[in-house]
């Protein structure tokens, strides 16, 4: 017998796999109960992973591993979750909140099953961050990716089609190696449950060790591809910012799952043993390069979608580059950087389509590079009158100086803790492991010229946007609209005020993954339920 709360593993994909299919047996035109049914399933997505994150972040007897039909480890489906996972499960419940209230103003219903690829992003979203082995993971990976094909095609502009078939042709390619690169370590070390490859491979010989290590590579492949790192990242700009503003918003995540992986199975897998280190420097110098490409793109960036979406590649560089230091002070900031960034730039795609509501035509001759990103026809659907909410450009304005604030780092907010965190870690170490100082510093000063790229193209815009309009046009905005930004910045300032227990969940959960073995012997050592036996048969005069 278990307990109760030992389901509450599973449910964050029960619930939203559930609910898709329930959505699709409701008729279009009923999208009251479409919407009502989705939030319903997103508020309870955001109370289990509550419940998961208390627990995670406190002493308790809690049995972090489910194992799917019954069977043990390595045989059988494994679920694991640890603070990790537990914190991803939250964050992308909270960012679920409120990229679906801001779409129930028009987008859910310029299209057809909006609700249901909507919670099918959300089944391959936790199903990734939860599964215990690769196959079950390119299986949720699918399933994220293919909602997400049909989530970026929402709506209307030959723009957007356009991008949007770039991005399923790039991910299927990405989907390809992550098969190749399954079957080379499956072929290589007979399982693919990550728990029994960390007991395996440390007793593989040297040549087999080698083509372990091929497959794991060209399974990094289709990480990096999801992660943005340069040159495999050119896909990204234009992707996400043909997106609708919720479906964007919600994107942001998409990055961090592929970062997740990345660490998860860097520490389980590379953090010890003859492969130990394997890929960091390619996750230092591809962090380094990704850095600087996205602080280019920052700087260049006339159009506010651009800009959110090259601020995805300057986060995603960033947390590459942590990784490839791999030092846990260093990671434990990281890990509050990964939460306040992806909060942010999301609260910043659904923030772009309220101010640019308010701008003229001076304002958009301003764009100057607006040809080089499409043909400048209008893909958005047609605005519904909205009802003006008093000091309308005084909110988007607080609101867009806070995303200034946060993308660049400075103080107060959560933003500054985290590259605080960071930077302090780098400068107090000097030379972190094998990494020599001159590459130490090199990162440090890169951190803090996309913080000034960052804030010279936000203020650049903001003046643009709020002091050289030319008739002073006011945007008509809903409350649902409005709401989900302010929500998504106020967790930010709750990370800004809660930064001390904060950074202790942070490292408590950077040690748990610097110690494998406790991983490890959770899978392995899970028990099965012992169920009803059967009742033993008797011969003829009742002998048994």
């Amino acid at each position: 017998m278990i307990s109760w709360s030992h389901h509450l593993i599973i449910t964050p994909i029960l619930i939203p796999m559930l609910t898709a299919a329930v959505l699709l047996l409701i008729e279009e035109r009923n999208r009251t109960a479409k919407a009502l049914i989705s939030f319903t399933s997103i508020l309870l997505l955001v109370l289990n992973a509550t419940i998961l994150f208390r627990i995670e972040s406190g002493p308790n007897d809690f049995d972090n591993v489910y194992l799917i039909g019954n069977w043990a480890a390595p045989f059988g489906i494994v679920l694991v979750i640890d603070g990790l996972s537990a914190l991803m499960l939250l964050l992308a419940s909270l960012l679920a909140v409120a990229a679906l209230v801001f779409s129930l103003a028009k987008w859910h219903a310029v299209g057809t099953h909006y609700h249901s690829l909507f919670q099918l992003l959300l089944v391959g979203v936790n199903g990734a961050v939860l599964t215990g082995d690769l196959f079950n993971l390119f299986v949720f990976f699918e399933i994220m990716l293919a909602a997400s094909y049909g989530l970026l095609l929402h709506g209307t502009g030959t723009l957007r089609v356009k991008a949007g078939l770039h991005y399923i042709a790039v991910n299927l390619v990405g989907a390809l190696f992550f098969l190749i690169g399954v079957s080379l370590i499956y072929g290589t070390a007979g399982t693919l449950n990550m728990a029994d490859l960390a007991v395996r491979m440390p007793e593989l010989e040297p040549d087999r060790l080698m083509l372990m290590e091929a497959g794991a590579a060209v399974l990094g492949v289709a990480f990096l591809i999801k992660v943005g790192m340069w040159p495999l990242c050119f896909w990204m700009p234009a992707a996400y910012s043909a997106a609708s503003s919720p479906v964007a918003g919600m994107f942001a995540i998409l990055s961090k799952v592929g970062i997740y992986v990345i660490l998860r199975l860097t520490m389980l897998l590379f953090g010890e043993g003859p492969s130990a280190g394997f890929g960091a420097d390619v996750l230092l110098i591809g962090g380094m390069a990704t850095l600087i490409f996205g602080t280019i793109g920052v700087l260049a960036s006339q159009a506010l979608g651009r800009l959110a979406s090259y601020s995805v590649l300057v986060s995603s560089g960033t947390l590459m580059m942590v990784l490839g230091i791999k030092d846990g002070i260093v990671s434990s900031g990281a890990l509050l950087y990964l939460v306040s960034s992806t909060l942010t730039i999301s609260a910043f795609f659904m923030l772009i389509e309220l101010v640019e509501r308010g701008q003229d035509a001076g304002a958009n001759v301003l764009a100057v590079t607006m040809e080089a990103y499409g043909d400048g026809e209008e893909h958005d659907v047609a605005q519904e009158e909205g009802v003006t909410i008093p000091g309308t450009m005084a909110i988007l304005g607080i609101c867009f100086a806070a995303c200034g604030i946060l993308l660049s780092g400075l103080p107060p907010l959560s933003g500054f803790i985290a590259k605080f965190a960071m930077l302090s870690a780098m400068m107090g170490t000097g030379s972190i492991g094998s990494t020599p100082d001159m590459a130490v510093w090199a990162l440090i000063v890169l951190v803090i010229l996309s913080g000034i790229a960052a804030l010279i193209a936000m203020t650049r815009v903001g003046i643009r946007t709020f002091w050289g309009s030319l008739e002073g046009t006011v945007p008509r905005v809903f409350v649902v609209e409005i709401v989900p930004i302010i929500f998504l910045l106020s967790l930010t300032l709750l990370l800004t005020f809660e930064a001390g227990p904060v950074m202790v969940y942070m490292d408590q959960t950077i040690r748990t993954l610097g110690t494998p073995e406790s991983y490890i012997d959770a899978v392995r050592q899970a028990l099965v339920i012992q169920g009803w036996e059967p009742a033993p048969q008797t011969g003829q005069g009742g002998a048994p």
